[in-house]
């Protein structure tokens, strides 16, 4: 963890084993069916998930602007836990990303935080909602 304060935190159940949840995380095609919301495509994910790999995905939103997401990943220890960075500017100004998996019942717990201080307050709230519906389309994916 970073020393700053962590700015979004989700718990989120899926009906799926953690080993699912957590491919869906590292793996290409399966990242790209979820990162993302109605009216974006993701596309050219390129993603090399182990200690000091890097990851990178080119969102195409429906009124043809792109963003650049791009980072690393500091911790891969699956079915668990994936610690990464991730960004969408250029520079060093990266957020940290902590994803937490617990085996539920049949399912699994997962345990979302975001911190870093580069979200803005005023953009607190819309970040939050967007990665809540990133991990819809997650649990749709994982049900299907």
């Amino acid at each position: 963890m970073t020393d700053e304060a962590i700015e979004i935190s989700i718990t989120r159940d899926f009906n799926a084993a953690p080993a699912a949840v957590f491919a869906s995380w590292i793996d290409p095609v399966q990242f790209a069916r979820w990162f993302g919301t109605e009216g974006t495509a993701v596309q050219d994910v390129v993603m090399d998930p182990t200690p000091g790999g890097s990851w990178s995905a080119r969102m195409v939103l429906d009124e043809g602007a792109e963003i650049a997401w791009h980072g690393s990943y500091l911790e891969v220890d699956p079915p668990t836990r994936l610690v990464m960075t991730l960004s969408d500017r250029p520079g060093e100004q990266f957020e940290l990303v902590v994803v937490e998996l617990k085996a539920k019942g049949e399912g699994t717990s997962m345990t979302f935080t975001q911190s870093g201080g580069n979200v803005p307050p005023e953009f607190l709230e819309q970040t939050t909602q967007g990665w809540q519906a990133f991990f819809d389309d997650l649990a749709k994916g994982l049900a299907a």
